[in-house]
């Protein structure tokens, strides 16, 4: 049984203007029922999860993420998965401009005019990193509570493994592409950067690595050092941002392919013959006669005519486009025992259920040291939701006065208040039992605000 997801690029939450509210209302309405409806037919009825690469705001603000929040609610509802069940990276739109100031203009004109080498002395600077990361504020708090933090030491960044049976498995790597943005950048003069923090990912056997983010390769200006370094480490490169559709798969050697996989725009400012809306159902499996990455996408486009998401035959390379990827992480592992090598895909669905287990979910933080992973905490019942909703529906204040109320502030703290911090004190009053409290509080706390607004 493979693992899938729903996958939505640039839906841009708050750009709508005069009959475009509605409009676009209706299509991601429409959006959740089609998903819905694409998911059942799949072997299993239901999704994994929801991957997002980028401009989830038009603006990057607070006002914008809520009403993003309770789409991706409803939308997690209808595919049958749990609300923290979204793996997102930010891309420009995401950022807050209005937290631009001439200091971070300065840095950033300083940047775009050097290169990798300066790019990577200013992240050395913790006060600099800061400066550059406060633009994110509001989609850090946001992103924050679906477990996919930003490294604010300008480093890649994992916490989800999905494995497709023993010793194989797939690890989502978030990159961000949008830190050096500035809101006039064109791909013909390359002025983002990833950045060696984040391109010099991991190997490891029996893992192969997707990459979610929101620029495609030709927007960087270390293109060609991100391209060898993706080439060998990633097997799936998936990014958002030209809304434009398109796949391919490049053959690095034998055995080994790399599949560039570009969305289209979920919600672009206006729909047209070239630019409609867009998303995708992607499945990952694992292939057991050619023990390789097997990725079947459902590409959706949306008819005028019939005001509707139909199967998308033209972008992709057909309505469900498979393609069967080079494993050398796959390979290097012991082979899984299976039963036969056919193909799941071609059996009976009441075959597939009973031949093949379904895929696994875990959140692995990578961590530099097994130390770093004693450090953990265990998997508590209702924490994940209730983490998301603490950082993604609260504001800073609200997020404070919890942890006061319920005793978790030590008396002698003598660190500033972080996102990391409070989720240190978020875990441990789960620990301590109090979980359920904290949820009344979280309602108790919107309705206050929400009342307040009235």
């Amino acid at each position: 049984m493979s693992a899938v997801f729903v996958h939505v690029s640039d839906i841009h939450f708050g750009q709508e203007k005069d009959d475009r509210v509605q409009i676009h209302g209706d299509v991601k309405q429409q959006l959740i029922l089609d998903a819905k409806e694409v998911v059942s037919k799949i072997p299993g009825g239901a999704a994994h999860g929801i991957l997002v690469t980028g401009d989830i705001a038009q603006s990057g603000v607070k006002a914008e993420y809520d009403e993003a929040a309770k789409w991706l609610d409803e939308l997690a509802g209808s595919i049958g998965v749990g609300i923290d069940c979204v793996q997102m990276v930010p891309g420009n739109h995401d950022l807050d401009r209005s937290k631009l100031t001439a200091g971070v203009r300065l840095i950033l004109d300083r940047i775009r005019d050097g290169g990798a080498a300066e790019f990577g002395e200013f992240l050395n600077d913790a006060s600099i990193r800061e400066a550059l990361f406060a633009r994110f504020k509001d989609y850090g708090s946001f992103s924050f509570g679906y477990n996919c933090p930003l490294n604010n030491d300008g480093v890649y960044a994992s916490e989800m493994v999905v494995t497709l049976a023993p010793g194989r498995a797939i690890r989502f790597i978030r990159l961000n592409s949008s830190l050096l943005c500035h809101g006039k950048e064109r791909d013909e003069h390359p002025e983002l950067m990833i950045g060696a923090r984040q391109f010099t990912i991991p190997r490891e056997d029996g893992v192969e690595n997707i990459i979610l983010v929101h620029h495609p390769l030709g927007w960087y200006k270390d293109r060609e050092q991100v391209q060898t370094y993706v080439r060998n480490r990633a097997r799936v490169f998936i990014s958002g941002h030209e809304h434009d559709p398109k796949v391919s798969v490049d053959s690095v050697e034998p055995g080994c392919d790399l599949m560039m996989l570009a969305a289209g725009a979920t919600v672009p400012f206006k729909s047209n013959a070239e630019y409609t809306f867009t998303y995708n159902v992607i499945e990952f499996d694992w292939d057991a006669e050619t023990d390789s990455l097997s990725v079947t996408i459902h590409p959706r486009a949306w008819n005028p005519e019939r005001t509707q998401f139909e199967a998308d035959d033209q972008r992709l390379g057909g309505a469900n486009p498979n393609y069967r990827l080079g494993c050398p992480s796959f390979r290097k592992a012991k082979r899984p025992d299976v039963p036969s090598v056919q193909h799941t895909s071609s059996m009976p669905p009441g075959e597939q259920a009973s031949c093949s287990a379904g895929p696994t979910i875990e959140m692995v933080p990578m961590a530099s040291s097994v130390e770093e992973l004693k450090l953990m905490p265990p998997p508590l019942e209702g924490y994940e939701v209730v983490r998301l909703r603490f950082f993604r529906d609260l504001l800073e204040g609200e997020r404070l006065r919890i942890l006061v109320e319920l005793d978790a502030v030590p008396e002698d703290l003598d660190e500033p208040m972080s996102q990391g911090l409070e989720r240190k004190l978020l875990e441990w009053l789960a620990r301590e039992g109090k979980l359920e409290q904290v949820e009344h509080m979280i309602d108790r706390l919107i309705r206050e605000r929400k009342d307040g607004m009235q």
